[in-house]
Formats: C-alpha cells, structure tokens, sequence
C-alpha cells in the first residue's frame, strides 16, 4: 500500500511558528528600545512615589499638617513663577530618570572559577580537619564549602587574599603540630610567593586566613623621634604595635608603626640577638643601632667577620674602637668587662653616700659584636679564650651599668653561641629567609605568618622578650663606603655619623675603602702588654676602669 504525503499545511506548519515567533521577538525588542526612555521614567516615577509613600507613613501624625502646609506653599510659589511649572516637571523628569536607570547587578558570590578553587581547597583540607567516626562532618569528600568557607575575597589574578573557615571542635588546634599542618595546606593552595596571617579563634573554632602587603623599604637611616633609652629596630604592620614615628621615605613624610627597643636600668630585655643569613642584614642592623646609640652614649664595635662594613665609624666621637682583629677584640672585651665593674662600684658607692650616680656611669655603652663564631674559631685554633666568655659580666651586670649587648650570628653558625649569650639576650631578631622551625627556635617562638622565599635586606621578625612575634623591617643603612650603595642612602648616613675626632663637625666627603686599626694610644684605656694593646682611644667624659677595691 503506498503511502500518502502529508497535508502541506503539516508539513510547513512548524516552520511558520518559527518564523512567527522570530518575527514576534524582533518586533518586541524594536518596541522595548523605542520604548526604553519611557520605561525609564516610569520606573523612576514608581520609586519616587514609594520613596514618598514611606516617608509618608514615617511621619508623626502631629507633624503631618504642617507638612502638606509646606508642600502646598512650595507648590504654590512654583506655580507663580515664570517657567516654574515647566521648570519643575523637568526636575521631577530628570529624577525620575535617575532613579529608573539600569544599574549593573552587585556581585554576590564567587564566580565559577573561584567555586572551583574554594572546592579544591575544601577538598584538600578534608583529611586534616575530619575524622571516620563522626556521623556529620563538616568536611567530607564531595560536600559543600559554602557550609565552612565565609568572607572569602580574591585578588584580580583570582587567588585567594581572605578567608574565614569553621573547623570542628575536637580538631586539636591547640598543638602547634596540628596548626602548622593546616596553614601548610592553605598556603599550598591559596598560592605561593605571599605571606600569610593564620589568626586562630580557638573559642568560636574559626581560622581567618589573610594576605599580608609587603613591609615598605623606602625608609632610610634617619633621626627617629625618641628619647634616650629607645632605639627602632625596623618597622612593621599597622595592627602589630601601638606606637608610630614620624618618618621622611621616597615618597614624603608618612608616620610609621615602628618596633622601639627600650635599653637602661629599667628594661627587661637590656640586650639583643640577632641571627640571619648571608645578606639578610644582620650588619645593616647593626649599623643602625650604631647610628642610634652614638647620639646619647658611647660605642664599641667588633667585626668578627672582618669585612669592614663598620669602616665608617672609625674615628667618630664616641666610638671607642672597631675591632677587627682577635687581640684587639680580647683586650676591648676585656676592658668592657672591667668598665662594668667599675660603674658598678661607683654607683653603689655613690648610693651608699646618698649621692645620685656620676654621670659617667649613666652614659650608655654600646657592644656590637658581629659574628663572635668566626673569633670563636679563631681563638680556639691559637689557644686564646673565646671572646664570648668575656661578656660574662656585661650580660648579667649590663642592665644596672647602663651596658647594652648586641650579638649578630648566622644561621649556620648559630650554634656557636654560648649560653651565656642565649640566655640573657631576650630581644631576639631573625633576619633573611629561614624555615619556620629555625625562626621559632631563634625567637622561642613560631611566627604567626608563612615566610617567603625571597626577602629583602633587613626583612624578618622580632620578638621582645615574651611578647608577640611581629613583622620587621630594618631601615636602610648601607655602608656608605660601598660602591653599590646609592647616593642617597649614602648621604643619609653621612649626615648621621658624628665628627671625627680632632676635625670640626661636618658633612663626610672623605671615603676610606677599608679599616685601618690606628697605632698605640698614647693614654691607653688598658694596662697590657704590646701584643695585645687595643685600638680604644681616650673618650672625654667617660674615665679610665679603675681596679675594684673591697
């Protein structure tokens, strides 16, 4: 039986509705963009007239009628005047068409591809914070991050800057262990390269996670607003400390949060550590607290390293020597130790006679000793006594004599130092990149941020005494006798050193390319033999150690 072909009108019926709904649509978005300014202001005028509505309802009953007597005098006065209704309805138009414009839509959620990012990374923190017995957990394998992830922001590359996360009560998140676990899984996964603060809410159990900005390095060596016993070590973030000094960086003066080092009687970390690697700044450092000290109190510099990085402070007032030799490290040292005993009598002396101490023994003095490991060695291959052993009696009686101790070490030779030295420096600093357990075990405690691979000069934390561990950045302080160092960092230097002694006060032009130890004193401090006599001149104001008497 042959087959019949279907009515044309079957045949063709679904391509007319096609056309025709084509034909519809066209003929809809021609009217809605002729019609476009039309809706606008009806839009608008909806809003208004809600906007009045409401206003309306919240007016008190009492002042409803002084209210409509006002809009109708308002009214009235327009009315009156020339093009003043004309003038009016374009006002009400021009509003109308204000309020009834498109605004684009407010984003209120991550997009597809930070969705998918939130999910790797609640995905990855599944086996941390999750435990086979728990009959509902919050992180399981396929759930829902909305559930635990809040607050979460991304930069303009897509990675993620802030987050806030619930975990559940019985993770253990009082064992640092367990801690370093789950920052080393957010820092995998939010992004290298950045520094990261864990702010732990062991009470609510919610870790926020946050990205840190880079510690500004525009800040040169410069007077800092302060009074004598304080000295800034660097700076650091805005919500780290309390206090902010007014500074002069690239860019024009700015007020800095800064880390203020308090030394004298009357401090509970009377001496400093620092510990760094190889071009992290334990020497620019170093070079700053010099600059700092020599404004109120005197300075002793040994350079175990012997590179000649503190070749700018040989010779200045105030400087008692810079040291590079074994010998004359020894016979500095010593001398130091014998100027401690000596302030100390002296001021108890003067106590027990009712007189307040001399003035010489309230001076400060400075001891900066930079890499005592390489003058350990030194002295343990020809024989000689160790130069640590020689603090003994600045570190414990330093506080009281107005002696302020500060040691810089390196990572590789951290275990050098003495116990002496560790247990009575409490202001510690570490400079330079280091793993997180070197950084605890230099500051006796873990930092609150991911160290970064690549650090600048002068980049690391402190810590003083049992507070918190912060960020810190060393103000630039090059030798101004480098040649790789800038005009302008070289000049502020300068202009902070003192005059050389014997030569009127003046900007330094002169620059010496190494350390030269000057000959014999003709009034020496120390009664030594010839082999061992330091380079320490006669410093006015400040007396030659006498030996102690019963």
């Amino acid at each position: 039986m042959s087959r019949r072909p279907l009515p044309r009108i079957l045949s063709s019926g679904s391509d007319r509705i096609a056309r025709s709904r084509e034909l519809a649509r066209t003929a809809a978005d021609g009217a809605t963009d002729v019609l476009q300014p039309l809706i606008t202001v009806s839009r608008g005028l909806r809003k208004l007239a809600a906007a009045a509505r409401a206003r309306w309802a919240a007016t008190p009953k009492e002042r409803r009628g002084p209210t409509l007597f006002v809009a109708a005098a308002c009214l009235l006065v327009v009315a009156f005047l020339p093009y003043g209704p004309l003038l009016a309805l374009a006002a009400l138009m021009g509003a109308a068409t204000w309020q009834g414009r498109e605004r684009p839509a407010a984003r209120t959620g991550p997009d597809p591809a930070e969705s998918t990012r939130l999910q790797g990374l609640y995905e990855a923190l599944v086996p941390y914070l999750s435990l086979p017995e728990d009959p509902a957990p919050l992180y399981a394998h396929g759930g829902d991050w909305t559930a635990v992830f809040a607050d979460q922001a991304f930069d303009e590359d897509g990675r993620l800057i802030r987050l806030r996360l619930a975990y559940p009560p019985y993770f253990m998140d009082g064992e640092p262990a367990a801690r370093a676990r789950v920052e080393q899984v957010l820092h995998a996964k939010s992004g290298r390269g950045r520094e990261y603060l864990f702010d732990w809410d062991e009470e609510g159990n919610r870790l926020t996670l946050r990205v840190l900005p880079a510690l500004p390095t525009t800040i040169a060596a410069q007077r800092f607003v302060t009074v004598p016993g304080e000295t800034v070590l660097g700076f650091t973030d805005a919500d780290a400390v309390q206090r902010t000094v007014p500074v002069h960086t690239g860019d024009g003066a700015a007020d800095a949060p800064a880390v203020v080092w308090r030394t004298g009687s009357h401090s509970t970390e009377p001496h400093l550590l620092a510990i760094g690697r190889p071009g992290g700044g334990t020497t620019t450092l170093l070079r700053s607290i010099a600059l700092q000290a020599l404004a109120h109190g005197d300075v002793l510099v040994i350079d175990g390293d012997g590179t000649g990085g503190y070749a700018c402070l040989t010779g200045r007032d105030g400087v008692l020597a810079v040291e590079c030799g074994l010998a004359g490290a020894l016979a500095s040292l010593e001398w130091a130790a014998r100027e401690t005993e000596r302030r100390l009598l002296a001021a108890n002396q003067a106590r027990q006679a009712g007189y307040p101490a001399p003035a010489d023994t309230r001076r400060p003095l400075w001891i900066l000793l930079d890499r005592p490991g390489a003058l350990g060695a030194l002295a343990a291959a020809t024989g000689r006594p160790d130069p640590q052993e020689l603090l003994d009696v600045p570190l414990r009686h330093g506080r009281a004599a107005h002696v302020t101790v500060v040691v810089a070490e390196q990572y590789d030779s951290a275990d050098t130092l003495g116990e002496m030295v560790r247990s009575h420096t409490r202001a510690r600093i570490a400079l330079g990149p280091a793993a997180p357990e070197q950084i605890a075990a230099v500051l006796e405690a873990p930092p609150h941020t991911t160290p970064v691979a690549h650090m600048p000069t002068g980049r690391g934390y402190a810590r003083l005494g049992t507070g918190p561990v912060v960020r810190l950045q060393v103000p630039a302080t090059p030798d101004p006798y480098d040649d790789a160092t800038s005009e302008a960092h070289c000049q502020a230097v300068l202009e902070l050193l003192p005059p050389r002694r014997n030569e009127p006060a003046g900007p330094d032009t002169a620059a010496a390319p190494m350390v030269v130890a000057p000959g014999p004193s003709p009034e020496p401090d120390l009664d030594l033999d010839a082999d061992t006599a330091p380079t320490l001149r006669k410093t006015p104001g400040l007396p030659s150690p006498a030996p102690a008497e019963g």
